[in-house]
């Protein structure tokens, strides 16, 4: 019965179709967002009211007043290690990545102006004052050995330029950027690497070597983790595994340096950097806390404790105003000089596990999944940006290795967004499990979810999935289910808990139901919730949801049931499921029988709740394909090989606020939803019909630059005459300038090095501003003025001749209607005879 079964339809059958069908490019895969914003020390600009961040291949710039990302520079093709302002010009910066190119970008306008093509990864940039065409750059050399280079940008009108002239300045130096520093005005480097710092002078074309004792204090040493140099004074920073920062002076003679030793974090510094001045010290760590140290008094220090997650990195600002701090769970906090918190800009949080799994609020449209410990994150799938997070465990969480946290594994939505499910665990060790389900209501007043109901160990074993039922029928409560490991499936209702004092629900269970001491796996509702499906290991039943009497039961073919799903629409009589040993089955309600199976080693199955088109994602050597099809048809609506080389975890189809025009059958799949899903790695892709194009709102293309400006005379002015020119309609009748000249975006796209002189520019950009005449109408109007200023030098003679003739014809005509109708061009004919002197005639 497989083996017919397997000619039918499903993803397997029509390979000639689907090949065809995945043969056009008219779908391609893009990196949606949620990259680590914190994988490099950001970047201020130098009135401090953008912070530059590289995110994945992308740099992202961020407004230090709005939080909003206003502007992407796009155009690396792998990661971006390095960000710097250009010392030259503060409107531009300089980005690198491991594509081996170094980026010069015109940042207000997006703008890129030159490649630089280095032809080796780039794991750091540096930009120190100095040499105006050189930069630094940390360069793999071999066996894992990593070495400063300096590279020597060439002079040249062409877009892409090689600059392959690179000397090296350290032969052996670590390959974290925090692990290298300039000193004052670019005269010395420092780097660090275990317990050695190696201090290099430009001048004298010396290096010396510091060597550190290793010294083990409760499970960590004093080998070096970062470095920073003063900017005003010879002294440089170290941060150490011990917690302690240590500061050196006279290092231009080996044999007379010496240090001082700072000690407050508890475990290794990750980060310092001194202020703008040089009269502050910024360092942080796993603790969490800033800690701001008065340069030349180790006693008087600052803290702001509770900024999140360990401290990865720290910046601060050109004009001082302004310090930021990254931190390990892809969060930028920015504080002001005074240790007051400015504003919070937070990706997409990483966790070490999506136990979750993804999913869509269906109130707020957000992307909800793991986010940090004990918590939900709502994120934004429209502008990249965390919305808010839930608190769901509601303790307080201890950073300590090794100490077993309270996790969230499970969490689900009812179909219309009111009710929350989660489901904690602990476990003690391998025999104890510690389980809690909590279940919040969504509170309008207060636009968040509320606890209602706590229930402590509602199985005797792990929670393997859980499920709201969609009842249209408003007498019926909501339901929950949820399968466990401990061979049951329970049914809680919401029912009454009011009381004399107040009125309240809460939930209890109302069902409790089991097969053959097997373990409950999966548990999924039909469309209309009138059907439940309930996976006992390689066992699927089939059980009433108004009686909860099981009907049916399928068992073939063998194999422990991974996934499972009910069809949509036309499809709802077809029962989806994926088996462990490699199968992607689809059973017809009706019948009771298997309609086709196909060998397929589906790692991720998901329906689309608008249409009846099903995804599943299979892994076949290492390769992860896309099938998109429909359970009743015989070919793949969509289908594309190698979609990435890592697995993939989680999938989710988004509905769309507005359902798209696609113009090929292989796009239809989308129109109505996209279709995300996220990776080991946890890179978040999806699938677009459009090209590419920055994914941000219309205000955000470019960088406002009277954003936040300051009240100007001329300003007040300007508004005032705008005002008055809106309130008089004067405003509308302006014409409008010409769109799209090509002499206007050549002028704007063109590096300001390579245009010719202004003066060669003026007259071909004046003549492309000026308006051509509209029709013939006004060259007409134009000649009638001519004509009547030339009235002046007729005679006096011709003028009385012209009205007793209109006064004859007037009278030859009873009334005007009679009279003859001459075009504009006879009436000029007309005029210029009668202007004509005839007096010649008679003086013969």
């Amino acid at each position: 019965m497989v083996e017919a079964a397997c000619a039918g339809p499903g993803p397997g059958a029509g390979a000639a179709d689907a090949a065809a069908v995945a043969a056009l490019p008219s779908v391609r895969l893009v990196h949606h967002g949620g990259s680590r914003i914190t994988s490099c020390r950001p970047v201020f600009s130098t009135d401090s009211r953008y912070l530059f961040c590289a995110s994945g291949d992308h740099v992202k710039i961020y407004s230090t007043a709005t939080e909003e990302c206003i502007h992407v520079l796009q155009g690396h093709k792998d990661l971006v290690t390095g960000i710097q302002l250009n010392p030259q010009n503060h409107l531009q910066l300089y980005s690198a990545s491991l594509d081996g190119t170094i980026k010069l970008w015109d940042f207000t306008d997006g703008i890129l102006m030159k490649t630089f093509s280095v032809n080796v990864k780039l794991l750091a940039l540096y930009t120190p004052a100095g040499d105006a065409n050189t930069v630094f750059a940390i360069v793999p050399k071999d066996k894992g050995l990593f070495q400063l280079v300096s590279i020597k940008l060439p002079k040249s009108t062409a877009q892409e330029v090689d600059a392959q002239d690179f000397s090296v300045i350290l032969e052996d130096v670590c390959q974290s950027p925090k692990s290298t520093a300039f000193g004052r005005e670019g005269r010395y480097v420092a780097s660090v690497k275990t317990l050695e710092l190696q201090v290099f002078f430009f001048k004298k074309k010396k290096s010396f070597r510091f060597p550190l004792s290793f010294k083990q204090t409760k499970g960590s040493n004093n080998a070096f983790t970062c470095v920073t140099c003063h900017p005003k004074e010879d002294c440089i920073a170290t941060g150490h595994q011990d917690g302690k920062i240590r500061l050196w002076w006279k290092f231009a003679h080996k044999k007379e340096y010496t240090y001082s030793s700072q000690h407050w974090h508890y475990d290794a510094v990750n980060d310092l950097i001194f202020s703008t001045e040089g009269t502050n010290l910024l360092s942080g760590g796993i603790e969490s806390v800033l800690v701001q140290w008065r340069f030349g008094s180790e006693a008087n220090k600052d803290f702001l404790p509770r900024l999140g997650e360990a401290i990865e990195h720290i910046a601060t600002s050109p004009d001082g105003f302004f310090h930021s701090t990254s931190h390990s769970d892809n969060k930028i906090v920015i504080i002001k000089s005074n240790l007051e918190r400015s504003a919070i800009i937070q990706g997409l949080v990483k966790g070490q596990d999506v136990s979750t799994g993804m999913m869509i609020d269906p109130r707020s449209k957000a992307l909800v999944l793991n986010g940090k410990p004990g918590h939900l994150q709502f994120y934004s799938l429209q502008t990249d940006k965390q919305l808010y997070n839930l608190d769901i465990v509601q303790q307080e969480y201890i950073n300590q290795s090794g100490l077993n946290q309270i996790k969230i594994v499970k969490a689900a939505f009812d179909f219309h967004g009111t009710w929350l499910a989660t489901v904690e665990e602990r476990m003690d060790d391998e025999s104890e499990i510690e389980l809690r389900m909590k279940l919040w209501i969504y509170d309008e007043k207060n636009q968040s979810f509320v606890l209602n109901t706590t229930i402590c160990m509602p199985h005797e074993s792990h929670i393997a999935a859980l499920c709201f039922g969609n009842f249209n029928d408003s007498r019926s409560p909501p339901t929950l289910v949820t399968a466990g490991l401990d061979c049951q499936f329970k049914v809680w209702i919401l029912g009454d808990d009011s009381d004399i004092y107040r009125e309240s629900v809460c939930w209890t269970c109302d069902f409790v139901g089991t097969y053959h001491n097997l373990q409950a796996t999966n548990c999924s509702f039909s469309e209309d919730s009138s059907l439940l499906a309930v996976s006992f290991e390689q066992i699927i039943t089939l059980w009433d949801a108004d009686t909860w009497d099981l009907k049916c039961t399928f068992c073939q073919p063998p194999g422990k049931i991974r996934h499972l799903a009910f069809g949509r629409f036309s499809c709802s009589k077809y029962l989806l499921a994926t088996t462990d040993n490699g199968f992607l089955c689809c059973w017809n309600l009706l019948c009771c029988s298997l309609e086709w199976s196909t060998p397929l080693n589906v790692k991720a199955l998901q329906v689309d709740p608008l249409s009846e088109n099903v995804a599943v994602f299979s892994e076949f050597h290492r390769c992860t394909d896309l099938f998109v099809f429909k359970p009743n048809e015989p070919r793949p609506v969509y289908m594309q090989k190698n979609v990435c080389n890592v697995r993939v975890r989680w999938a989710l189809f988004v509905p769309r606020e507005l359902a798209e025009d696609c113009n090929s059958d292989s796009q239809q799949w989308l129109a109505r939803s996209q279709l995300y899903f996220l990776t080991d790695s946890q890179d978040l892709m999806t699938f677009s019909t459009k090209p590419v194009e920055e994914r941000l709102t219309l205000s955000s293309k470019q960088l406002a630059t009277d954003e936040n400006a300051p009240m100007t005379p001329f300003h007040v002015l300007l508004g005032k005459h705008r005002q008055q020119r809106e309130k008089s309609g004067l405003e509308g009748e302006r014409i409008a300038l010409p769109e799209g000249s090509a002499t206007i975006n050549e002028m704007l796209h063109t590096p300001a090095h390579v245009l010719p002189n202004a003066s060669f520019l003026s007259l071909m950009f004046m003549n492309s501003l000026l308006i051509p005449k509209m029709d013939e109408s006004t060259n007409e109007k134009q000649e009638e003025v001519e004509m009547e200023s030339e009235k002046d030098e007729d005679e006096s003679d011709t003028e009385l001749n012209l009205i007793e003739d209109e006064q004859e014809v007037k009278k030859v005509y009873s009334s005007e209607e009679l009279l003859p109708k001459l075009t504009k061009s006879e009436e000029k004919e007309l005029k210029k005879l009668q202007r004509t002197n005839y007096s010649w005639l008679f003086a013969v």
